[in-house]
């Protein structure tokens, strides 16, 4: 399995083909032998919950909230503890705990720390960042969040074991949990842990990943329901992805390479790079774009060798003004155009890369002529900011103190596919099951025009062939923003999207029976 050579921010683990190593079972309680890395693990120290009050002013209102920063124990079926995983909590003071909604939120990777989440998102503090949500020269600075969803929801903000301060307890094999069931099994027993310790069993629930955290999202609905009887209310998909099929082209998989137009033809539209006739509005020529991509394109693709010169010269020139590269170029490649090169193609003129978290970002790079970007500004834009601030915050604000490092990218390598072995990692199955199981949880799902790390066609793809049938389709909706992978960096998509996310919530409580789903005579 490639993986990605940049730093792994919060996001997807590879471009590449994915393939498990094995199949995986229930986490086991391991003690390490002489050849097992020693790991830093979580002690009694990490044991402790620090709870502390605080305001916050939104819309003209001031909102009293308690927030709760700990950890909590994750046991194994014998009832011993594993492991410890690190939460911050967001309690709207005063309010109802039977119908207040609760929201449980976490970053992707595999093993990105959920600092990305909570210090860019919905918590009512967050990192200030320059104008369009660009670098911000440091000294940096941290915030009240006027755009928080602590009106509309508590927000409890989760680490993955090995990533921030969630950490196995000493005597634990931490390798059982990185992996897909692993992951899974500990996020369920967070959750689970959660409700019955703050007494919120009754609450609204939802789920709000982002990246890999919504391919963990999809899992995790199943996984509530058969391991702890857990129904949500909605799930948030957040730059979503469940399948890496649309991530991952190659001579045997053409889909990824149509799934990748829409976004190429919004990058080329951002810098200026389509013609006259596309310049004007961007979600008419993403509409274009995502009709030729998907039909006339998918279909010259499939036809391979058979198709004439006449037709490769045809389809080159429709993708190359869907895409700002010359029609030479677009031929040279076969008609299908790696995310990677396209990346580094489309401003080679000016010496340019564009961002893979975010295409609006540009970089200049040592090589202008090579294949392959040398960084993602897009990327590291984010990461000295939220970095330093978060650990302040929590010492500091939050009064909750560790010896523990902050890994903001976990070392979960080897990652375990389990039963996805010789195949694409796709969660879309256990999705439909929870919903065929659940006929009330709804799906919203959350996309920005400039992501190129888990595309908006991907995401299109995959919920085009979830279920086949109304009583899905009719439960999950879409929202686009003119945004990266990190949408809510952006202060106008950052606005929309928590305004999206508050009607959202609203719409799934006491949601009645989809009619499609009712019981027949």
């Amino acid at each position: 399995m490639k993986t990605h050579t940049a730093f792994l921010l919060l996001f997807v683990l590879s471009v590449s083909p994915v393939f498990g190593q094995g199949r995986g079972g229930a986490p086991q309680a391991t003690p390490p032998s002489d050849s097992t890395p020693r790991v830093e693990t979580a002690g009694e120290k990490e044991e402790k919950i620090s709870q502390t009050s605080h305001t916050i002013r939104l819309d003209g209102r001031d909102i009293k909230y308690t927030a709760t920063a700990g950890t909590l124990p994750i046991r194994l079926d014998n009832g011993q503890v594993a492991a410890r995983m690190f939460f911050v909590a967001y309690t709207k003071d005063g309010e109802d705990a039977k119908t207040r909604p609760v929201s449980f939120l976490y970053n992707g990777g595999p093993g990105a720390a959920t600092i990305w989440l909570h210090m860019g998102s919905f918590a009512p503090r967050h990192v200030q960042m320059a104008d369009e949500g660009f670098q911000p020269a440091p000294p940096y600075k941290l915030v009240d969040n006027e755009n928080s969803l602590i009106d509309t929801t508590d927000l409890v903000f989760v680490d993955a074991i090995d990533t921030g301060f969630s950490r196995v307890v000493s005597g634990a094999n931490n390798a059982q949990f990185h992996g897909v069931r692993g992951d899974l099994r500990a996020f369920g027993e967070f959750i689970n842990n959660y409700l019955k310790t703050y007494s919120r069993w009754p609450s609204p629930k939802y789920l709000i990943g982002e990246s890999y955290g919504t391919i963990r999202s999809a899992g995790l609905a199943q996984e509530l329901q058969n391991r702890h009887g857990i129904e949500l209310n909605g799930i948030v998909l957040v730059s979503s992805l469940l399948t890496y099929q649309t991530l991952s082209p190659s001579p045997q998989n053409d889909v990824a390479y149509a799934a990748h137009v829409e976004t190429y033809t919004a990058t080329a539209w951002y810098h200026k790079k389509l013609p006259a006739e596309l310049a004007g509005d961007l979600k008419k020529a993403v509409d274009e774009s995502r009709t030729f991509a998907f039909g006339e394109y998918q279909t010259a693709l499939a036809k391979g060798n058979r198709a004439t010169a006449a037709e490769r010269k045809a389809t080159a020139q429709k993708l190359a003004r869907l895409t700002g590269l010359s029609p030479e170029y677009v031929e040279r490649a076969n008609l299908r155009i790696d995310p990677g090169r396209f990346r580094k193609e489309l401003l080679r003129d000016k010496r340019l890369v564009v961002g893979r978290l975010d295409s609006r970002f540009t970089a200049v790079e040592r090589d202008a002529a090579g294949e392959n970007d040398e960084f993602d500004l897009s990327n590291s834009a984010l990461q000295g900011p939220y970095t330093a601030l978060f650990q302040d915050y929590v010492k500091n604000e939050l009064k909750w103190d560790t010896d523990l490092h902050y890994p903001t990218s976990g070392n979960v390598r080897p990652w375990n596919w389990d039963e996805f072995q010789n195949s694409y990692m796709d969660m879309t199955e256990p999705l439909r099951s929870a919903m065929s199981h659940n006929p009330f949880m709804k799906i919203f799902v959350t996309i920005g025009y400039y992501d190129m790390a888990t595309v908006m066609g991907g995401a299109e793809f995959n919920f085009w062939h979830l279920g086949y049938d109304p009583t899905f389709v009719d439960r999950v909706s879409f929202a686009y923003y003119e945004a990266g992978h990190m949408i809510y960096i952006r202060p106008s998509a950052h606005k929309a999207l928590t305004r999206d996310i508050g009607k959202f919530i609203q719409s799934t409580r006491n949601a009645p029976r989809p009619a499609s789903t009712s019981q027949q005579n």
